[in-house]
């Protein structure tokens, strides 16, 4: 599991573009290798999803 912090420490997160700096509901997502990460941007230091590319893509048309 350690290796899977560093690689989320390490990612370059991306605010989405919906989120606004009024506060409120943020996400923030990530490309890592493998996966895609999403995390609340109000917590980065807390958990993220990860998905694979399929389920990302599933995730973002129902959301």
């Amino acid at each position: 599991m350690g290796s899977n912090n560093s690689e989320l420490a390490d990612a370059q997160w991306r605010k989405s573009s919906y989120s606004s700096d009024q506060g409120g509901e943020c996400v923030e997502i990530a490309a890592l290798p493998t996966t895609i990460a999403v995390r609340d941007s109000k917590n980065p230091h807390g958990p993220a999803i990860r998905f694979n590319p399929a389920a990302f893509s599933d995730f973002v048309r129902t959301v």
